[in-house]
């Protein structure tokens, strides 16, 4: 989330709106979003398993977390990309987000 956050002007540039969404209790996702001074919307206390079945996501109860589960959704509100993942490795990054947006723009028009 904090390079998210740091790509905020490129990012806005584009029209790329950011928000993330939280297992975390209120209060624990309200330290997140100081922590980090995140700008974008921060949902927050989703239920775990019933988030991780409406999401396809992998989580584990024994550890309590959700694993991060990424999505590019087009302006007509469909997904355009979905990223799962089981670890830190292999999740959506900024860069590119904003270069599939990119791409996205010039192969349209």
């Amino acid at each position: 989330m904090a390079a998210f956050q740091r790509a905020q002007d490129k990012l806005r540039e584009e029209r790329i709106a950011v928000v993330a969404a939280s297992i975390d209790p209120r209060e624990k996702a309200a330290e997140t979003v100081e922590t980090l001074s995140l700008t974008f919307p921060v949902g927050y206390d989703l239920p775990m398993a019933e988030t991780a079945g409406h999401l396809g996501a992998f989580y584990e109860t024994r550890r309590g977390i959700l694993q991060a589960t990424g999505f590019v959704v087009n302006p007509d509100r469909r997904i355009a990309v979905a990223q799962y993942s089981s670890g830190p490795i292999g999740r959506l990054v900024w860069q590119d987000v904003l270069g599939l947006i990119r791409l996205a723009k010039t192969s349209a028009s």
